[in-house]
This record gives structure tokens, C-alpha cells and sequence, in this order.
């Protein structure tokens, strides 16, 4: 039997997603199409790989199984089509967010005759491109879904935990603080039932949980311009909650910011590389970026006078890398 790499490749993505509507998207295939495909890779096969309610996606026993030797077979695929590598360094943004720009403002005045090549995507795609060799460093969140997705080949260390903050409209109190609860919280997400549901919406979502409060998901514009617009324009009381990185933009357009006052979220920022990339150029990067969050203080998550509790979602691995780096067990 002569298996369809494309076959392969579409039931990793489900069986990373474990849902066909995220996989979809992220394939750029249509639900049924994606739906109709990993039926015919079953049949090869000989028997089922996944069981598919009208809510849930799981793996069966083969499935696991296949999963490992289908992960194998695609990167043995992927290095015997994959040209040799670019002079340089490969790295991805997560939009404009301040964290990867800072690193790689690093890198270049550290290394200015060394090429970096940068990209803008979400931290799942981010870790697909890692792990499939088109990024060398990829700057994101880690979720306990992209471990078990991926528990070889890859490294990461947490690098960053950026504060969330509250952000009002021009006629708001301009007090330190402020509430989740006061008004309508909005967020730029996508939600779970879009498609595109990614790792910042699984934080946003136990965030949710936490808070016992849903929330207003405007989807991801993209460009911080477009979440400007869309708060400077908005004439209901409503707030919005948003990455540090943006605070002092959205300060300077004269909206006030505040420091939650129930807890205090913080987004974990990782640098991730793959296991058997030795290259100087790596090792270099990895150590200016560490060395850029010392200087920084940019693992510091203590509550100070302006700022709640810590939190994050009880499963974050984060915790696990603090609580290492701290000496705790």
C-alpha cells in the first residue's frame, strides 16, 4: 500500500486540532473536503483512526499510534524536499506585540551582517513551522496541547510574562485601577466556534472560566491600527482588555489604562527552536533574548501596589518552568 502524504498530513492536523473546523482553516481546505479525505486514508489503513461525535473529535488506539509513525513520515518527507537552509536566521512575530520585536532588535544590532528573516504567525502555526523546518525561532505561547501535539523534536524556554491590562474610552475615570466587572469586557480574539481559534483564545477562554464572565470576541484584526480604530470609535461603555505592548499607544491616543483589580493575567512568551538545530546563529539568538528578559525583569509576575494576584491558566506550563526557576518543587 502507497500512502498519500497529503492523506497523512491532513489527519495530523486533526489530530492536533481534534477539531475539523480548526483543521480546515489551518489546511486552507474546506470542513467536508477535509471531513471526506481522512475517510479515504482510513480505508486504506483498514480501520478507524478517529471517533467523531456531533461534539467531540478523539483518537482511537490505532490512531495514537499511527499519529507517532505519521509524524516520523512527514518530517523524513520534509528533509528530503527541504532546501538547504537560508544564510541568516528565520523568526516569527505574533503580529506587532513588543516581545519578538525587542529580540530581534537585539539580535541585528548584536549581529548586523547576519540576514534575519522575519514572519508574522499565531504561536500554533509558529511551532507547525518550526517543527516542519521553515522557522529556526519561534516566539510564542506553549499550551499543554502543543506538547502532547509535538512531545519530541522541539525545544522551549519561557522567556516573557507580559501583563494584560484594561483600557478604557476618552471620557473614562482616570484612576490607577479598575474592575473586569465595572463594564462589557471586549477582547480581539477569535472565538472558539470561528475556525480560527488558537492558543490566545484558549488563555482568553480560561480566563472566562475564571472570572465567571463571558466576554465580547471582536476577532483578530491583525495590525494594531485596526484596534485603535476600533476603540477610539466606540461610543458604548464598554472596555477593552489588551497586551502591555500596547498600553503606551493606546495612552498616547488619550485612552487610560488600568491594572485589573481582581487578578492579574499574565500572557507566558516562550522562545522555541528544534531539537537538533546546532547552528550558531540559534544558540546566539536564544542567548540575547534571555539575556534581554533578565535585563528586563520580564519573568517577574509578584504583585506589586498597582497589581493583583498573578494568573494564569492552572495548566500553563509556565507555572512549571517558574516554579523550576524559582527552586520549588
Amino acid at each position: 500500500m502507497d500512502l498519500d502524504l497529503r492523506l497523512v498530513r491532513y489527519f495530523v492536523a486533526v489530530a492536533d486540532e481534534l477539531h475539523f473546523g480548526r483543521a480546515a482553516a489551518r489546511l486552507f481546505v474546506s470542513q467536508p473536503a477535509l471531513s471526506k479525505q481522512v475517510r479515504k486514508l482510513e480505508q486504506q489503513i483498514g480501520e478507524p483512526l478517529l471517533v467523531r461525535d456531533s461534539r467531540h473529535v478523539t483518537l482511537t488506539a490505532r490512531g495514537h499510534s499511527f499519529l507517532q509513525d505519521a509524524r516520523r513520515l512527514l518530517t523524513m518527507a520534509e528533509g528530503m524536499t527541504q532546501p538547504t537552509r537560508p544564510e541568516g536566521l528565520r523568526i516569527a512575530h505574533v503580529f506587532e506585540l513588543s516581545t519578538s520585536r525587542l529580540v530581534a532588535d537585539a539580535f541585528t544590532q548584536a549581529e548586523p551582517d547576519l540576514p534575519l528573516r522575519e514572519h508574522a504567525m499565531d504561536s500554533i502555526t509558529q511551532l507547525n513551522a518550526l517543527v516542519e523546518g521553515r522557522l529556526d525561532v519561534a516566539i510564542l505561547r506553549v499550551t499543554p496541547r502543543m506538547k502532547i501535539a509535538h512531545p519530541s523534536g522541539w525545544r522551549h524556554r519561557l522567556l516573557r510574562l507580559e501583563p494584560l491590562v484594561i483600557v478604557g474610552s476618552g471620557d473614562d475615570d482616570r484612576t490607577a485601577r479598575a474592575s473586569f466587572h465595572q463594564r462589557p469586557l471586549h477582547v480581539f480574539a477569535d472565538p472558539p466556534d470561528s475556525g480560527t481559534y488558537n492558543a490566545h483564545g484558549q488563555y482568553l477562554t480560561a480566563l472566562e472560566e475564571r472570572l465567571g464572565q463571558p466576554m465580547h470576541w471582536l476577532g483578530t484584526p491583525g495590525a494594531f491600527s485596526h484596534c485603535l480604530a476600533q476603540v477610539t470609535r466606540t461610543r458604548s461603555p464598554v472596555r477593552y482588555l489588551d497586551f502591555l505592548s500596547y498600553a503606551d499607544k493606546y495612552a498616547t491616543a488619550g485612552l487610560p489604562i488600568y491594572w485589573p483589580m481582581e487578578i492579574q493575567p499574565y500572557y507566558p512568551w516562550s522562545l522555541g527552536w528544534r531539537e537538533d538545530d546546532d547552528t550558531s546563529p540559534t544558540a546566539r539568538l536564544i542567548d540575547l533574548a534571555l539575556a534581554l528578559a533578565h535585563d528586563r525583569d520580564w519573568l517577574a509576575s509578584e504583585a506589586t501596589d498597582d497589581r493583583a494576584q498573578a494568573w494564569m491558566p492552572d495548566d500553563d506550563p509556565a507555572w512549571c518552568e517558574l516554579d523550576a526557576t524559582n527552586g520549588r518543587s
